[in-house]
């Protein structure tokens, strides 16, 4: 296995009028939106990594910490849930958490 490395990263999840916002607070300029928040976090990745490249290729620091990857590595992911019929529709809105999905 090459040497990879994993970055974890808390995103917020917010309703806006074209669908959803997702954004990383701890890193300027991460953010994007989706049709769905499943797409609203792949377009967030794809900003990260944009974001991640750019400061490698300057030797800058990305802002966050490393976690190095070998095959031997167990990760684990949280996800917060938030069940229907709680009266606040299917997720509470601008509250931050690592990731929101139903």
């Amino acid at each position: 296995m090459k040497d990879k490395k994993a970055v974890l990263v808390s995103f917020v999840i917010e309703r806006n009028d074209d669908g959803y916002l997702a954004s990383v607070p701890s890193i300027q300029g991460a953010f994007a939106e989706g049709d769905s928040i499943e797409e609203a976090i792949f377009n967030c990745v794809d900003v990260l990594k944009m974001i991640f490249t750019y400061r490698s290729e300057r030797s800058e620091p990305i802002g966050v910490d490393t976690i190095s990857l070998s095959s031997n590595t167990k990760m684990t992911v949280a996800l917060s849930v938030y069940p229907q019929g709680h009266g606040r529709g299917d997720y509470q809105r601008g509250r931050p958490c690592e990731v929101i999905h139903r």
